[in-house]
């Protein structure tokens, strides 16, 4: 399994930074699969930009309708609905209804969404597994509808916070029940990176990647990182591959 961040920043882009989005990949070449967890900026470019068919995507998660977790998502369908029509995918949102307002957004510019474009609504549990990947979704309390998932794949388990109130409170713990966790990719916007130290004493995850932060809480993420030393802790950017 392969993860590569699309884009790594926190509420607003920064220099540099894009808003969320993060692509995985199981297999290579002409098997490759791929799967994103979040679609916060242009993610189609970049995947020209990088040689990437938008038919090897199988599925698209969103952890929450906020704009910086959305708002690649329109063009993304838009472009697949009238240029790549051969492949169809499953889009996974939190709410049914920003369904209805994509299409009625890709209608006004004379597109209509494809049917091979699949809505599904979000639940907690399993909520896709293709025979390649798995992922299950756990309720956190960022707002009024958001989730973590698990993705499992190739005999790893990888954590995607998606973003939290606070890791002390909604932090996906159920998702270590059945396992420890490879590699956990956790948000630090919304409150002390430190937060995490814990968690991350507990020794159920193996390795941790901090993304989704803003500038102002790096010094707090070196210190996060000295706290739960020799555990493996970095930060995201952009164009960051991790290999499992």
């Amino acid at each position: 399994m392969r993860i590569t961040f699309y884009g790594s920043s926190h509420g607003i882009p920064e220099t540099g930074r894009k808003c969320s989005s993060t692509m995985i990949t199981v297999g290579s070449g002409d098997d490759a699969a791929r799967y994103f967890i979040d679609m916060g900026t242009q993610s189609m470019e970049k995947m020209k930009n990088l040689g990437i068919h938008p038919d090897t995507v199988r599925s698209i998660f969103i952890t929450h309708m906020h704009g910086d977790h959305t708002n690649g998502l329109i063009p993304y369908v838009d472009i697949c609905s009238w240029y790549y029509t051969r492949h169809p995918f499953e889009v996974y949102l939190p709410e049914i209804a920003g369904a209805d307002a994509l299409k009625a957004w890709v209608h006004a510019t004379g597109v209509e969404v494809r049917d091979s474009i699949h809505f599904k609504e979000t639940h907690e549990g399993t909520v896709y597994d293709d025979g390649v990947i798995r992922v299950t979704a756990y309720r956190t309390k960022h707002c009024e509808v958001s989730y973590a998932y698990l993705v499992e794949a190739e005999g790893k388990r990888v954590l995607f916070t998606g973003d939290l109130k606070n890791p002390t409170i909604d932090f996906p713990c159920a998702a270590m029940q059945d396992g420890d966790i490879d590699l956990a990719i956790c948000e630090a916007a919304h409150f002390r990176p430190q937060d995490y130290e814990g968690l991350f004493k507990e020794g159920k995850i193996h390795q941790a990647i901090i993304n989704h932060y803003p500038p102002g809480l790096i010094p707090g993420i070196y210190e996060l990182i000295s706290a739960v030393a020799p555990m493996p802790v970095s930060l995201a950017n952009d164009d960051l591959e991790i290999e499992l």
